[in-house]
């Protein structure tokens, strides 16, 4: 893949500080200054730094100044890229020594961000856990089976997860059928390009299983840094232990909530709110007196753990766990009784007793999988009932969304997209980001609102930006969205995404061709397509975003061979003739853009059914990777922007990368630099407003 290597920094130490992600966005914005300038002084690196994130709300461009003016008298002094990320450290120094002076509640968010390097120490039980599960999960693949079982106390975890393999196939175990693994490169020693590929896939994939990737490159998982390889493999394995965790898969949950509960407010609950409402319900009905509200310092003593085993196994309940006063007994019994219900031991009692909270989600998500102590009987549950075209269509396009608005950057996280833009707020933060500075958070209040004319007063201004945007609004009002009318939501919703990916389209065009002509439309999208695969000298076409004939698959297959040759393996393509055939291309289609660095959230049914919506934004976004390729030779200024621009699109969680199209079963989706993000359009298939 182009600029593999990544931005290199002479000096390590100045290296360190920042991943390949945020070195890439920096240097991007650096070059595009000096473009514009001709050079970068002291006097106009203000104006820039001002920009950085987390800078414009902790310091103003008159107190960057007059910091850089006591290292630089001379204001015309021209700064280089390494002075300028010496100096951003050394301002990120400096306001957070004064914050810690003045103790105030605002900290930076430079240095609240997960993915700050200053200080990394990565947490060595949990390291053993993640590779106890890889060892215990992926033991017996054809391919691993050479190298596994690793060793939990070495680092082998961090030498083998270079070539992006064993990430791919944990991705697989955690939400099954995610990658198509003849995407994946498996060879016993891989090229460069090929090693970048397989992390690009894997990143696009994690992101799309409901991964939180910013700032995560594939370079930096070449690289093996610990706290982001940690990090990430965290984020898959709770994935596949709170799989069950919803309404939709254990409809039985239904049972630990009083009939008081609203199902769209149970809906709403994270897995791991759900988790803890479990526990509580069984710990209540053995006359445990407390409440757990978290799994660290609620179940250091073990005595939680103690009365759950009683609840959903008296059989292997001791009664030497409640008279032991002992926490580290406790516990190590505790785990004992835990193994005989067939839980893999991954923590140890002092993980318990020191209150780890990721080993602690683990140990009762295992403990729930393998006995819920729910009944058996689902006759009386309504949600398992069969649903119609329409409402699994509406399904799976409120997870492309879902996970798309996830992928922003937003501060809200969603559960459910129908029920947590009732409030209004979820829907100001998205359009904050695809269209900055358009939200007056002045007038709009943040959740929890207690007085339902608040959430009224944030939907109607949703309403009122929606229409200066340009949006086509006629059956909409805010108090639909209050409603959580489902059909007019996901309207207003594909028109975010569209609007969000024309208007990056549009910006990569204006700059690579200098054109201010007419934006690019639907139409434009199409054409370009076409005239991808004809240039490639292949025959295929698409008529429309719903031509029938794009189900096979084969279109997708020669456009993404038209942009990038090498990606598609035409031997493991078949000729989509029936339904089987069809499923695998399709399934093919989604890696292989993965791979090639398309942030895509699809499902292989939106291509077998020809979603016209979801046809648009997986076009689109190939048409984004493509444009941000160098396409002819460039001065060295020129290259080193574009460069910057290609490795972006391939680090799918980049600040300045695009989160384009639909999810994979299960998946979840990010967004750009100034706040940019994906895209919305005009069919109305599910939709009662026009879009």
């Amino acid at each position: 893949m182009s600029g593999f290597v990544g931005v290199v920094v002479s000096d390590p130490s100045l290296q360190g500080h920042f991943t390949q992600v945020e070195l890439r966005s920096l240097k991007a914005k650096f070059v595009s200054l000096k473009r514009e300038s001709g050079h970068v002084t002291a006097k106009n690196l203000p104006g820039l730094m001002k920009k950085l994130k987390g800078l414009n709300e902790v310091v103003s461009e008159e107190e960057i100044a007059a910091f850089l003016s006591e290292v630089y008298p001379d204001s015309d002094q021209e700064i280089e890229f390494e002075q300028f990320l010496q100096e951003y450290l050394n301002l990120e120094a400096r306001v957070s020594s004064k914050a810690g002076a003045s103790g105030s509640k605002n900290s930076w968010s430079f240095l609240k961000s997960s993915t700050t390097t200053l200080i990394h120490n990565p947490n060595q039980a949990e390291k053993s856990s993640y590779v106890a599960h890889i060892n215990a999960y992926l033991g017996n693949d054809p391919f691993l089976k050479k190298y596994l079982p690793m060793d939990p106390a070495g680092n082998d975890l961090f030498d083998l997860v270079r070539d992006g393999v064993v990430l791919c196939k944990l991705i697989n175990v955690a939400v099954p059928g995610t990658i198509d693994e003849r995407a994946i490169n498996k060879k016993r020693i891989l090229n460069p390009w090929e090693r970048n590929e397989n992390h690009t896939l894997c990143l696009n994939s994690a992101k799309a299983i409901g991964c939180t990737v910013v700032n995560l490159g594939a370079q930096d998982l070449v690289e093996g840094r610990t706290h982001l390889v940690l990090g990430l493999i965290s984020q898959i394995i709770k994935i596949q232990l709170l799989a069950d965790l919803n309404l939709k898969k254990t409809p039985q949950l239904v049972e630990i909530f009083d009939d008081s509960k609203d199902i769209d407010e149970v809906l709403s609950l994270s897995p791991e709110k759900l988790l803890l409402q479990w526990m509580n319900y069984h710990l209540k009905r053995v006359d445990y007196k407390k409440t757990v509200s978290n799994f660290s310092s609620d179940v250091k003593d073990g005595e939680a753990y103690a009365y759950l085993i009683k609840a959903l196994a008296p059989e292997h309940s001791s009664v030497l766990t409640f008279e032991t006063k002992d926490p580290a007994v406790r516990a190590k019994l505790v785990l004992n009784q835990a193994e005989k219900l067939g839980c893999k031991r991954y923590l140890s009692p002092k993980d318990i007793t020191e209150g780890s909270p990721n080993l602690n989600l683990a140990f009762v998500a295992q403990i729930f999988q393998h006995r819920n102590g729910l009944s058996t009987d689902t006759r009386q549950v309504k949600l398992t009932q069969t649903s119609s075209q329409d409402e699994v269509i509406l399904c799976r396009e409120e997870r492309a969304f879902r996970m798309w608005i996830n992928s922003l950057g937003v501060a809200t996280y969603v559960n459910n997209v129908f029920e947590d833009v009732r409030t209004g707020w979820v829907l100001l933060e998205v359009l904050d980001k695809v269209s900055p500075g358009s939200v007056n958070w002045k007038l709009a209040t943040k959740p929890p609102i207690k007085m339902p004319f608040r959430k009224l007063e944030n939907c109607n201004q949703v309403i009122k930006i929606g229409k200066e945007l340009k949006f086509s609004l006629v059956n909409l009002a805010g108090n639909d969205i209050v409603q959580g009318n489902k059909k007019l939501i996901v309207a207003l919703l594909w028109q975010l995404m569209r609007f969000n990916i024309l208007q990056l389209l549009n910006k990569l065009r204006f700059h690579s061709q200098g054109s201010q002509g007419k934006e690019i439309t639907d139409a434009d999208i199409l054409s370009w397509a076409n005239n991808k695969v004809k240039s490639s000298g292949r025959n295929s076409r698409m008529e429309s975003f719903k031509d029938k004939n794009l189900s096979s698959g084969i279109f997708f297959l020669e456009l993404l061979s038209a942009v990038l040759p090498r990606v598609v393996n035409w031997k493991v393509v078949s000729k989509g003739v029936d339904d089987d055939e069809k499923k695998l291309n399709a399934t093919y289609i989604i890696s292989v853009a993965r791979k090639l660095g398309c942030s895509v959230f699809l499902l292989p049914d939106d291509i077998i059914e020809v979603n016209q919506k979801m046809i648009l934004t997986l076009t689109a976004s190939i048409m984004y990777w493509s444009l941000q390729k160098p396409q002819q030779p460039e001065t060295s200024e020129q290259s080193e922007s574009s460069c910057a621009a290609s490795d972006a699109a391939s680090d799918i969680a980049s600040e300045d990368s695009a989160s384009i199209v639909a999810p994979s079963e299960g998946e979840e989706v990010n967004s750009l630099p100034d706040g940019g993000s994906s895209m919305p359009s005009d069919d109305t298939s599910t939709s009662e407003a026009p879009v």
